[in-house]
């Protein structure tokens, strides 16, 4: 696959590398996260080096992938990542999932990584169809989907779990056809 799929004009998305143990440890284990996932308790280091080594493997065989956003006017800092996941090859969709560091929230950063995962998905994958299920308190993230022609297609009520009780999710999604594969 050539660098071109995975690349914007401020951004490109690459595979996981050791180096990018302590940036995930530090992403995965901060709790004000874990209301929109489902992560219950931290990682350790020695989890998510194995998670890196296996990241290798494709998207057929774990039916997820995780590509480290990085941002090129920084020096190609890495600043954020997105996944693919529940993916299903027969039914050509899969979940998206998208973090940007707050350090570098707002400028533009999450729009442009999410156009070149979907680009990457539609094209290249040759996938039907992107969802996400975002927190009806997550207005940025809602926006964001939006923005990247996500339609908002239905709630769900008391999807997650957090200290205060349940929250609910909006389902989004986007549907690949000819009119928007650009």
């Amino acid at each position: 696959m050539s660098e071109e799929w995975l690349r914007g004009e401020t951004v490109r998305l690459r595979a996981l590398e050791p180096e990018d143990l302590e940036l995930l440890y530090r992403w995965e284990n901060n709790p004000a996260w874990w209301d929109v996932g489902n992560t219950l308790a931290p990682y350790s280091r020695y989890l998510l080096k194995q998670y890196i080594a296996e990241s290798h493997r494709d998207i057929f065989e774990l039916k997820q992938q995780r590509f480290m956003v990085d941002y090129l006017p920084e020096g190609m800092a890495t600043v954020g990542m997105v996944d693919l996941y529940d993916f299903d090859p027969h039914h050509r969709r899969a979940g998206v999932g998208i973090l940007v560091d707050p350090a570098y929230q707002r400028r533009g950063i999450g729009r442009e990584a999410l156009d070149v995962l979907m680009q990457y998905a539609f094209a290249f994958l040759k996938l039907h169809q992107l969802y996400a299920h975002v927190s009806v308190k997550n207005e940025a993230s809602s926006r964001l989907f939006s923005r990247c022609g996500f339609k908002t297609t239905g709630r769900l009520t008391d999807w997650l779990q957090n200290q205060t009780g349940y929250m609910d999710v909006y389902v989004m999604q986007r549907v690949c056809n000819q009119e928007n594969m650009d």
